[in-house]
């Protein structure tokens, strides 16, 4: 290879300063030589290229230097599996965690150029679709500020989740191409290339040793290659990984087809093959749709899996000791094929026999659920597996043989538990658990709230619970404060700072010391400006997307996050409608004016949740425009909900919506960003809320409704949503209102199917039962909103108290309790810092 050494000097030399004028020049450079434009022909977009290069050049040194060291004490790493990374905006996240925030904002000056109208620039990174991809996300920001020895793994779609359009009220899906510039910040790995099958067939054999060896042969192959996105730590020059794998053709061309002069159908087979990354969730209800969906879940899990033996592999002589080395955290039931992928490289491509391989795939895995609704607990049809995966399905089938004989030898004659426990389920169509195939081959098994945790142990998972003692535990989600503080909120982490100094940032516990100011009146007013100039930010934003004037002096309510039914969307619009109507009738006298903001994207083929979005336009429509309340009442739609658009409305929030029915939300994350920037909380005790109001007190929060025994004791007692209309005017007058078609006189029985999924279809979802209890606590927040300097008291009481809530504390739990890897809280560090003896000026004496 030769002396590289005069080489790497030079590089080391490269002025990467981090003050304004090493910055300056850098961006200069960048736009001349990386995008070729001159002083004539540059543009915004060139602007945001060439500062995101400039950023990226110092993070690259650091990225090296920190993927060094984790080589250096051979340190056991954390592979996180997810399908999703919803990452939004990286540039400013970038700039902050670097310290460089204020240096580039005067570099760029220098040049008459406004960083906020470049940060604009930035097209989100929106590989996922809600809460599981930003939690991940926020988890990546942890581990390197951690400097935990991670890398995050998923899949690099060409077309990230769908740009939301409204017309006439109703959602219109367009691709979201955020490759379409370029992406600064990714590095293609061209050497980080493994090959993927799928289909074939497999055929055994006896080996030279005379053990039966399994071929998996006639295959259908695909390359996946390796594209880097560097994650900045906060404060610390670390920089870890985020691994996306691009599907592409093992082969440009068939040359058969190609020599024959069928060009076209050269090129279509070979896009076929690259479909696997090209978007992110396919439409599963068609055959087509979810084969591809179990390529996507197989492709990324057989790459990152293939990834770590090789980087395994140039320190161990065997990976027999890979379990004391690595593991691997899957983010949900997406990644658990990675269980069956791990078995059959370490049985067919590695020589291990079975019990050995088992032994060390079972300490390798550990595995987070999300979800306890039913329609989430991935199970994918044994046809589809033998055809797609037929040597998954030979290993999952024999997994499941020799767990069901330890099942039936320990509970004996109890063949229904052994069918619930079963990996197959059988029925018409034979179906593969993937959430029990997950926690048969994990070591860990974790819940995301105490409440959902509970549920799993206790409910959903009962019985592998008794089966397993020990391994199922509880790590409440958490949040960065680096972007849902520091990022989106400057204002008031300006303010916190000047009273608490800048530690919260690390350590987020320092917000208590926020409690000792808040009785102070000159902090409460500057803590009231910071709300306000977020909410006049957000009102403009609102007047160009909607067309929608707002008044700032409103409570703003906002319902920001997926459309679905069990977040119970259509119980807060039923709700305004009932608050018009009694603002109309004049039983409402002298009502608290109000903006009722929603956002959130519905899945293509949710046609309930479709409804939602058409009902809510409905409702605004008809109050925005109606004179008599417009003054006291507007509702508002804001389309496109994204990372980069929720840090534009949290912030300015005055009202969160966490109204999801209770026992049905994991934990949720958006409940803690909302408390972070001040808001205050209307939600059922479900998932995280019930931490959020152990946390910030009964008093600073309004709880409604049913809890989850209650939920659960009705649905088993009998619940007949219908006698709730029957004996209440209100939501009899709310719902006839909706049926009656005045909301919709174009097409009177638009909404009929919303009134129906409540009234004759059971109410699945409790809105009913919750509804009376919901407009009680909306009127106890009216209340409480005209006492300003009460409410203040409330939101920096609910800012004060979120310290348990960051990702950072949440990692380190991980990170201790499950990956072995021992951690420090920030609180510790800070403690073992102060604790040391003052650094001598002179050298001691010796």
């Amino acid at each position: 290879m030769g002396d590289h050494s005069t080489m790497w000097s030079y590089l080391t030399a490269y002025d990467l300063g981090m003050d304004k004028e090493s910055i300056r020049r850098s961006f200069a450079n960048h736009v001349e030589y990386t995008q070729g434009k001159d002083e004539f022909s540059v543009t915004a977009h060139d602007f945001f290229q060439s500062i995101a290069h400039a950023v990226r050049d110092r993070m690259l040194d650091r990225w090296n230097k920190t993927q060094r060291s984790y080589y250096t004490p051979d340190t056991r790493r954390v592979y996180y599996l997810s399908l999703e990374f919803l990452m939004g905006r990286l540039l400013r996240n970038s700039l902050i965690n670097l310290g460089i925030e204020r240096e580039t904002k005067e570099a760029l000056a220098q040049l008459d150029i406004d960083l906020d109208k470049v940060l604009e620039e930035e097209l989100d990174l929106g590989l996922g679709n809600g809460g599981l991809g930003r939690l991940a996300a926020c988890f990546l920001d942890s581990m390197a500020t951690l400097r935990l020895p991670a890398m995050g793994c998923g899949i690099r779609y060409e077309y990230g989740i769908f740009r939301q359009n409204i017309s006439d009220g109703e959602q219109v899906e367009q691709p979201d191409n955020w490759l379409r510039y370029g992406c600064p910040w990714e590095i293609p790995r061209l050497e980080c290339l493994y090959p993927i099958k799928f289909h074939g067939w497999v055929r055994p054999r006896v080996d030279e040793r005379g053990k039966t060896v399994f071929d998996w042969v006639d295959t259908q192959d695909v390359m996946a290659m390796a594209y880097d996105v560097p994650v900045p730590g906060y404060g610390n020059d670390a920089v870890n990984t985020l691994r996306l794998w691009s599907a592409k053709a093992s082969r440009e061309f068939d040359f058969t087809d190609f020599n024959r002069g069928d060009y076209i159908q050269a090129v279509q087979d070979k896009n076929a093959t690259e479909n696997i990354s090209r978007v992110l969730y396919p439409n599963d209800k068609v055959l087509q749709g979810r084969e591809l969906r179990l390529k996507q879940e197989y492709f990324f899990v057989s790459a990152t899996l293939q990834d770590a033996l090789q980087r395994h592999l140039k320190l161990h002589p065997t990976v027999a000791n890979l379990h004391e080395k690595v593991v691997f955290q899957l983010n949900d039931t997406h990644p658990a094929l990675a269980v069956a992928e791990l078995m059959r490289l370490l049985m067919d491509v590695h020589g291990m026999g079975w019990d050995e391989a088992f032994a060390v795939t079972e300490k390798a895995f550990a595995y987070t659920n999300h979800t306890v609704m039913p329609e989430a607990l991935e199970q994918w049809p044994v046809h589809l597996m033998e055809r797609v995966l037929p040597r998954h399905m030979q290993i999952i089938e024999e997994v499941n043989g020799r767990f069901l004989d330890e099942v039936r030898r320990r509970y004996p004659g109890d063949e229904p538990r052994v069918q619930r426990m079963s990996l197959i389920a059988e029925g018409y169509e034979k179906q593969v658990r993937m959430a029990n195939l997950a926690i048969v081959g994990s070591y860990s098994v974790n819940g995301v709230s105490a409440l959902h945790s509970r549920i799993l142990q206790e409910r959903i998972f009962k019985d592998f619970a008794e089966f397993y003692p020990g391994k199922f535990n509880n790590k409440t989600n958490g949040i960065t404060p680096r972007r849902w503080l520091l990022s989106c909120n400057p204002g008031l982490a300006k303010l916190i700072t000047s009273r608490i100094g800048d530690g919260f940032g690390r350590d987020l516990s320092q917000l208590e010391e926020l409690m000792q100011h808040m009785t102070d009146r000159g902090f409460q007013v500057e803590w009231r400006k910071a709300k306000r100039a977020n909410k006049e930010r957000l009102a403009a934003h609102v007047k160009d997307a909607c067309g929608v004037l707002i008044d700032p002096e409103s409570l703003f309510d906002v319902q920001v996050k997926r459309i679905h039914e069990y977040k119970r969307q259509h119980m807060n619009i039923l709700h305004v409608v009932r608050h018009y109507l009694d603002i109309k009738s004049g039983r409402k006298a002298d009502p608290v004016p109000r903006t009722f903001i929603f956002g959130g994207k519905a899945a293509p083929g949710y046609d309930m949740a479709k409804r939602i979005i058409r009902l809510v336009h409905a409702v605004a429509d008809l109050v925005n425009n109606d004179a008599a309340t417009r003054d006291l009442l507007k509702v508002v739609f804001v389309p496109n909900y994204s990372v980069s658009l929720a840090e534009l409305v949290i912030p300015a929030a005055d009202v969160s919506e966490q109204i999801s029915t209770a026992g049905m939300e994991a934990s949720g994350t958006g409940n803690m960003k909302f408390a972070l920037n001040g808001a205050l909380t209307v939600g059922t005790l479900d998932g995280a809320n019930v931490e959020i109001m152990e946390a910030v007190g009964g008093e600073n929060i309004f709880i409604f409704g049913l809890d989850a025994r209650e939920v659960e004791e009705m649905r088993v007692r009998g619940y007949d949503p219908y006698e709730q209309y029957s004996s209440d005017a209100d939501i009899r007058e709310v719902l006839d209102t909706v049926s009656s078609g005045a909301l919709s006189p174009d097409d009177p029985g638009r909404f009929q199917p919303i009134v129906d999924s409540l009234l004759r279809h059971g109410d699945p979802f409790f809105v009913l039962a919750d509804f009376a209890a919901y407009c009680d606590c909306h009127a106890k927040v009216d209340v409480a909103f005209r006492d300003e300097d009460g409410w203040t008291h409330k939101a920096i009481a609910n800012v004060a108290r979120m310290g348990r809530f960051s990702s950072d504390h949440t990692i380190t739990q991980y990170a201790n309790d499950i990956w072995r890897i021992p951690v420090a809280s920030a609180r510790d560090e800070a403690k073992a810092r102060e604790s040391l003896p003052p650094r001598a000026t002179k050298p001691p004496v010796r």
